[in-house]
């Protein structure tokens, strides 16, 4: 029976990461230029955000198999989980957790910035001249990635040096599972202070991008308006723009064999045509777009579902507004009972002994886990809320380096290098979405889950507690100390992991603890602004749009004359906007 339910835990999980592959394919190529689409980019992007999304996600699988060792209901052990089959799952978590944090660890400081660097080196003259090789393009990336190779180096070498925890004087350091915390190796503290760092640098990013985009995504699909059907608007794009042409041709022909040209009626209508034109030209691309022509099928198929469920756009803005603001309101409440009762303070990072102030989305967490997989379900969904809310922020507001602006991240305009840039800073924010969820969101289901022990005297130290006629049933927390908590309770790994860092690295855990403060402040700010106002494009949005209709709008208005000397010059084929106006110029020839 305990393999049957821990291999469907497993199987679960295996189900969940390839929706995470499938998520994370569609957010790259829906935001990806088409124009700029880079293979290698594409993977590295893909795998990086699935890799990261799996990392968090892996809490509640970790919360279902500790907690399957026990009976809620009795407070005890079941018949087969003794000491050495406990121990054999939480070796098999610490193997998948630290493998997927120190994937993550190497993705965000060493692959992702050799990409980048890769995709810099591409000299499409020299690669079509043969001057340019794999080997050489290689090393071109590697002698710029060496400095981040180093900084890896360097991070952990640190972290296996570093004192930790001195001032261990404190009672809680008594209990026994402070003990456990602080029973480790050098290499395990190396990976827990590279996390702690990554960790605080991912909180800083998120206290203000994931903050925003929380408060505007709701916001953003109650107020955004219904969109134009595709199919429709590209035939009628289609048609008026026909009508345009036409018109403008008949202008033409009538003044063909006048010297003076046109007069200043007809200047005025030709004009006039010209400029609806470029905005008919522009209307036609994006209604391609929206149709996802030229798309691979998961973005059709991704479009194909979000046209059906268009019309829940309303509800779903209120339901996922419900959602953010329960979730801000148990933040806020465990962010409360911390500082007021926590057992350490800023010694331990503000751990919390137990839960003294009932927090709602930890509640329907506890209750949902003891029917798997209800509470996988809900701790997915809290998940792609912030991560989604962290793409709206960056979207919202651009990666920046203080008030200057690096790179725009725009749905099907994003340029590969902000593309990687944005995958880094998702993965800081992963992280810090992961210590969010597990300290202040859900701190009692992220610890022990629904685990519960049965509160009564032993006869002897490795008995099992018996509560069938007596109900003296109490939570699993981290202070309980008596012999029946130590034979019952496991702390899921995940969270003993955060607890480590915050033990051992105390600085990082009081940084991360009042962060939230700060993006609970961020969030209400931006929420209640954003009720009133609607967010509008900023200036050098605005202008680069207004740069892209002049350019398509020229195009346009002069393919019918000069497609084919432009195409004689660059020695490039004709794109379907070139070619469609190539074909007009063919029937403008023949008329």
């Amino acid at each position: 029976m305990a393999l049957i339910q821990s291999t469907l835990i497993w199987v679960v999980y295996a189900v969940v990461v390839a929706l995470l592959v499938a998520i994370a394919s569609i957010f790259v190529y829906l935001y990806q230029a088409p124009r700029e689409r880079s293979a290698t980019v594409s993977i590295v992007c893909i795998f990086t955000i699935t890799a990261l999304l799996a990392t968090v996600l892996l809490l509640p699988v970790d919360i279902a198999l500790v907690s399957s060792t026990t009976s809620s209901k009795l407070g005890r052990r079941k018949e087969w989980a003794n000491d050495a089959q406990v121990a054999n799952i939480v070796y098999t978590l610490k193997i998948v957790y630290y493998s997927l944090y120190s994937l993550d660890a190497v993705l965000c400081l060493i692959v992702v910035p050799f990409t980048y660097f890769w995709y810099e080196e591409y000299d499409e003259v020299a690669a079509e001249e043969g001057s340019q090789t794999i080997g050489s393009r290689f090393w071109g990336a590697m002698k710029y990635t060496v400095a981040f190779v180093f900084l890896a180096v360097i991070l952990f070498l640190v972290g296996f040096f570093v004192p930790v925890a001195r001032d261990r004087t404190g009672a809680h350091y008594g209990l026994e599972y402070f003990k456990r915390i602080l029973e480790e190796n050098h290499g395990e503290r190396a990976l827990t202070f590279a996390l702690g760092l990554l960790i605080t640098l991912g909180i800083l990013i998120y206290i203000l991008y994931t903050a925003a985009g929380l408060a505007l995504l709701p916001v953003a699909l109650i107020k955004s308006a219904p969109a134009v059907s595709a199919p429709t608007l590209t035939a009628n794009t289609a048609s008026a723009l026909e009508q345009n042409r036409e018109r403008q041709r008949q202008l033409e022909g009538r003044n063909a064999g006048s010297t003076e040209g046109l007069n200043s009626k007809d200047r005025r209508e030709l004009d006039a045509l010209v400029r609806e034109e470029r905005t008919l030209v522009r209307r036609e691309r994006l209604a391609a777009e929206a149709s996802g022509e030229h798309s691979n099928w998961l973005v059709k198929t991704w479009m194909k579902i979000e046209a059906v469920f268009r019309p829940l756009k309303l509800l779903g803005g209120f339901i996922l507004m419900i959602i953010a603001i329960v979730v801000w309101i148990s933040m806020l409440l465990t962010g409360i009972d911390k500082a007021k009762n926590s057992v350490c303070k800023t010694h331990c990072g503000y751990i919390l002994g137990h839960t003294n102030i009932i927090n709602p989305m930890n509640w329907i967490l506890v209750k949902s886990s003891k029917i798997f997989p209800i509470d996988n379900v809900i701790f997915l969904i809290l998940v792609l809320l912030f991560f989604f809310s962290s793409v709206v922020g960056m979207a919202s507001i651009g990666i920046r380096f203080l008030w200057l602006r690096l790179f725009q991240i725009r749905n099907g305009h994003t340029s590969p290098q902000a593309l990687l840039m944005g995958t880094v800073m998702l993965t800081l924010m992963a992280l810090a979405i992961n210590y969010a969820i597990a300290m202040m969101v859900a701190p009692q289901y992220a610890h022990f889950g629904p685990q519960t022990y049965c509160d009564k005297p032993l006869r002897h130290p490795t008995d099992q507690p018996d509560c069938t006629e007596h109900r003296k049933l109490r939570p699993c927390s981290e202070t309980a100390d008596s012999q029946a908590a130590k034979n019952v309770c496991t702390a899921s790994v995940g969270s003993t992991f955060l607890d480590t860092i915050t033990v051992n690295f105390f600085f990082f855990g009081v940084v991360d603890f009042w962060a939230q403060f700060v993006f609970l402040a961020v969030y209400l700010i931006v929420f209640v602004v954003s009720l009133f106002r609607v967010p509008k494009l900023d200036e050098y949005q605005a202008e680069q749009d207004a740069e892209e209709e002049e350019e398509e709008g020229l195009l346009a208005s002069t393919g019918r004359r000069f497609g084919a000397t432009w195409q004689d010059i660059t020695g490039r084929p004709k794109t379907n906007g070139g070619s469609r106006n190539g074909q007009s110029a063919g029937h403008n020839e023949t008329d």
